[in-house]
């Protein structure tokens, strides 16, 4: 009978760890949780603010006494701060437990308790900054895509984009035609976590690191001579808009962004190698956050075929990534290797002032070694100023990048694509671009990374 009882403890206390690891916060935070609706009887609904405290999202008593949810930056912050009806998303959804908690004080709540009056919900302030997110924002125009802005030091997300967009403040007016039958709206899906895209000539960044650590003697010997077009058997890969780069080594190439010498470098590169480096910077898997994400995609080993390895470390092929994990890669050469956890929610404040919770930068993952981030930076600094990236470079400060125009039908049409981050001697600031249907990312993506960087470092 102890040896049952004794099974069916451990068996609890294994689904209870699993709960509170798993599924803790979906439950907590369903809708139709029923401790949430006794909740939200009784709290009015907190803040949501940046790290500066202004408000992206509040909740403003009526005279008829209901309670209006407003996001005073409208479409700005739709995608990352969400919205709170509907079954709610983004930061909304996130952190829906946190907004409906009251930590108003004792006395204060016994005061309410008695006049039957609802108590004011805790302020979850965010990491993001309105004025980095509205460069962002305006840098993006028209265009559909997404921008992503992180400190490289901390993982503290300052911006985060995406298009096109919704008014948070008209959801309950536009639903039915965003997520009715027949509908080909996109603008729910926030596409810094979940848009999937093929990384294009970003990705070169990781497949000149793994050419220099499997021949760390003799990469800067490497020389090719690029005619436009690179073949293998039947198949041809093709340099961006026909160009003929000529005398290529690995540092031209990066700037230049040759698919023909990066194929070619690729014919000898360890198969598994690159899958491990991939799945360091946060490959083929999701990352532990809050928001609802994309898994992306490097589907490479030792099975895999040569022509398909070659497409991949071109960024092509079946090769997918999300803006986000774009920004990871960029940041992990930025922090001297690694990658640190990216996060939204720099804490939770009661309304009598004290901090509830509060998020502490944590490492994720070791990509590089510093001495091999610095060789990184250096020739990222050689994409802006010999190469591709010029017109993401800035005369105020030094800017390390990648340009990338990732084909994504078989007319050749491609997104515009940029990771980058500044100074390049002190970086403060990561940024990652996508520009759907974009064209070039050096003509497109990069100014729109600049105007963010410009809004960091020189405001």
């Amino acid at each position: 009978m102890a040896v049952t009882f004794g099974l069916i403890f451990a068996g609890l206390m294994c689904y209870y760890g699993y709960f509170l690891s798993v599924q803790a916060d979906q439950v907590i935070n369903n809708p139709y949780n029923t401790r949430i609706a006794a909740m939200a009887g009784k709290v009015i609904r907190g803040d949501i603010t940046d790290k500066n405290g202004n408000l992206l999202a509040t909740s403003q008593v009526q005279e008829d006494d209901s309670v209006l949810r407003v996001y005073p930056y409208g479409r700005t912050f739709a995608q990352a701060v969400g919205y709170h009806s509907k079954g709610g998303s983004g930061i909304e959804a996130a952190m829906n437990f946190e907004l409906l908690s009251s930590h108003s004080g004792i006395l204060k709540g016994l005061v309410n308790d008695v006049t039957h009056q609802k108590g004011q919900g805790d302020t979850v302030v965010t990491t993001l900054d309105a004025r980095i997110q509205q460069a962002a924002y305006d840098a993006l125009g028209d265009y559909s895509g997404a921008v992503v802005a992180m400190e490289p030091g901390t993982g503290k997300i300052l911006a985060m984009v995406s298009k096109p967009d919704y008014d948070p403040n008209q959801i309950n007016e536009i639903w039915d035609r965003l997520v009715g039958e027949g509908s080909t709206e996109t603008c729910l899906l926030n596409r810094v976590t979940q848009g999937l895209y093929p990384p294009g000539s970003t990705f070169k960044i990781l497949t000149a690191l793994e050419y220099i650590r499997e021949h760390p003697d003799d990469w800067e010997d490497y020389t090719y001579e690029c005619d436009g077009a690179f073949e293998y058997g039947d198949y041809t890969i093709r340099c961006s808009e026909n160009a003929v780069h000529g005398h290529m080594t690995v540092r031209s190439a990066l700037a230049k962004s040759c698919n023909g010498a990066f194929a070619n470098m690729a014919e000898s590169l360890d198969k598994d190698a690159m899958r491990s480096l991939c799945d360091a910077v946060g490959y083929n898997s999701r990352l532990d956050m809050a928001l609802p994400q994309s898994a992306t995609s490097f589907p490479i080993d030792q099975n895999t075929d040569t022509w398909q390895m070659l497409q991949s470390v071109i960024g092509q092929g079946k090769t997918q990534t999300t803006p986000l994990v774009n920004a990871l890669m960029a940041a992990s050469v930025a922090n001297g290797g690694t990658i640190m956890k990216p996060y939204l929610i720099d804490r939770v404040e009661g309304a009598n002032g004290k901090i509830q919770e509060k998020n502490m930068p944590q490492s994720l993952s070791k990509v590089m070694t510093p001495e091999e981030a610095e060789l990184m930076t250096e020739l990222m600094v050689g994409v802006i100023n010999e190469g591709t990236g010029s017109v993401g470079g800035s005369d105020q400060y030094q800017v390390a990048g990648k340009t990338g125009s990732a084909q994504y039908d078989s007319s050749e049409n491609t997104h515009a694509l940029f990771v980058g981050f500044a100074p390049a001697d002190n970086p403060k600031i990561v940024v990652s671009v996508i520009v759907e249907q974009g064209g070039s990312g050096g003509r497109v993506a990069a100014p729109i990374a600049k105007a963010v960087m410009d809004a960091a470092l020189l405001q």
